[in-house]
């Protein structure tokens, strides 16, 4: 009797066991602050890079985002439709770009009004495959005024992509304002420290030192990809339950 009793409520738990996820594939489009790096970078880190580490196994983050692109070079060298060819319903797409877009002076320049079509695409294409598209601002450069005010340097731009996420109902997690805050916490010279400035002899693959305020040392591109998955949370989207808990405390 005591055995057939354990069976019944063995029976009745596995009833309310909820199934297991479906698993999905985050894909990240973008441009080198996001992008993975070669060895010889190094300590230059995209954000991306540290961001998949914080999902469980239901989720594969696949980083797609390349050094020096924008929203119209991405297309243009076939970068986006293998993403499209694989999307399947219930992935996502974070769309990051606007640093190679903004510059008139490079190959890879958009207009204003090509920067919004483009966006306009990324969003359309990946919502005919059903999946989740998710609009990002471009993230911050260090830069600060005399007074030590951190400078918006994706002005235009970054209001372009806040438009068409308001247009077309597209989750936004503005990136280009949170890190500026977060460089203004740090201050003109302790913000060095989330960028890929290196003194002399520090690391062999910059022996005379290097100084970049627009790529990320790992400190820094973990500091942003923690702000894009505080966002995630923020959003209610579906990914955020796939964000790995922290142990409960005894």
């Amino acid at each position: 009797m005591k055995n057939k009793l354990s069976l019944i409520v063995l029976v009745a738990l596995m009833a309310f066991t909820l199934p297991p996820q479906k698993h999905i594939t985050v894909y990240l489009i973008g441009d080198s602050t996001m992008a993975n790096k070669e060895v010889k970078a190094y300590p230059e880190t995209g954000w991306g890079m540290p961001f998949y580490v914080f999902f469980d196994s239901s989720v594969t983050v696949d980083n797609r985002a390349k050094n020096g692109r924008s929203t119209g070079s991405f297309m243009k060298e076939g970068l986006w439709q293998p993403v499209v060819n694989n999307l399947q319903p219930g992935d996502y797409v974070l769309i990051q770009f606007g640093h190679n877009d903004e510059v008139p002076t490079k190959k890879t320049y958009t207009t204003p009004e090509q920067f919004k079509n483009n966006l306009i695409q990324y969003v359309t294409d990946s919502r005919n495959k059903k999946a989740i598209p998710v609009l990002i601002t471009p993230v911050a450069r260090r830069k600060f005024d005399s007074s030590g005010h951190i400078a918006d340097t994706h002005e235009q731009y970054a209001a372009i992509v806040r438009s068409v996420a308001q247009q077309y109902k597209v989750p936004l997690i503005d990136l280009d304002t949170e890190s500026m805050a977060l460089l203004q916490q740090y201050g003109p010279e302790n913000s060095k420290w989330l960028f890929n400035y290196l003194t002399p002899g520090e690391h062999p693959n910059y022996p005379e030192g290097h100084a970049d305020d627009t790529h990320f040392s790992e400190l820094g591109a973990r500091k942003m990809a923690e702000i894009v998955l505080a966002d995630i949370r923020k959003l209610n989207l579906d990914l955020a339950d796939r964000i790995v808990k922290p142990p409960v405390k005894k």
